[in-house]
């Protein structure tokens, strides 16, 4: 499992009511990675957060730890 995924992985089940059904799919194209989270319906409200406050400091994190290898990343959670 790559590093990027755990981090994603780690991130979502600190957040969320039933970690044990946290998933992340992965994605990659060439210096592109696409993640597709997968949380319990329950815990979406969770991960999106207040006007999407949550989802969008997952995404700053993952694009900064991308970073470091010259990686693109886009983190997409599935409804």
């Amino acid at each position: 499992m790559s590093d990027l995924k755990q981090l994603l992985l780690d991130l979502a089940r600190a957040i969320v009511d039933y970690p044990d059904q946290v998933t992340a799919d992965e994605a990659r194209d060439g210096d592109e990675i696409v993640f597709t989270l997968h949380v319990a319906e329950s815990d979406m409200g969770k991960v999106i957060g207040r006007q999407g406050k949550n989802a969008k400091c997952i995404r700053i994190v993952m694009k900064a730890a991308a970073m470091k290898d010259d990686l693109k990343v886009t983190v997409d959670i599935a409804e």
